[in-house]
């Protein structure tokens, strides 16, 4: 249902989370997550821009959360990267005989939606464990190769 990115950006966020003081280096974060660097800066710039997270230069700098884990919602971090977007009518929906059809998509986006919006980063914590929310989960292999 998401995009490569915004899983990412969802590893990334619950990972930071556990520790939400600590600043975090893209290197670091990458091999905990199992995300490539490269892509992963991509990722944190888009969360930055959306002000997610915040970055420090520098020795001991990085990345971590901009707000507490509790105040952020899976939803904002979905939005951030690739916003969930509800059915609606009008020029270039299908006729009435597809409308039915829309209308209960609509209404599992909408719950979907609902659901995500009451799940917070603090949720995620992995019983207080730091690293665990992301552990054991290996980086996707492209389609049609090994």
């Amino acid at each position: 249902m998401f995009s490569r990115t915004t899983e990412y950006a969802l590893r990334a966020m619950a990972t930071m989370s556990a520790r939400p003081d600590e600043y975090v280096s893209a290197p670091a974060l990458s091999k905990q997550i199992h995300v490539p660097v490269n892509y992963l800066a991509k990722v944190l710039q888009q969360l930055s821009s959306a002000r997610l997270i915040c970055g420090r230069r520098g020795v001991g700098g990085g990345y971590r959360v901009a707000r507490p884990p509790e105040e952020i919602r899976l939803l904002d971090v979905i939005n951030a990267m690739m916003p969930i977007k509800r059915l609606t009518a009008g020029p270039g929906t299908p006729t009435d005989d597809g409308a039915p059809l829309y209308r209960k998509l609509d209404l599992v986006l909408a719950r979907v939606m609902e659901t995500l919006a009451e799940v917070t980063l603090a949720d995620l914590s992995g019983g207080g464990l730091p690293g665990a929310v992301c552990q054991g989960v290996p980086a996707r292999v492209p389609a049609g190769r090994p």
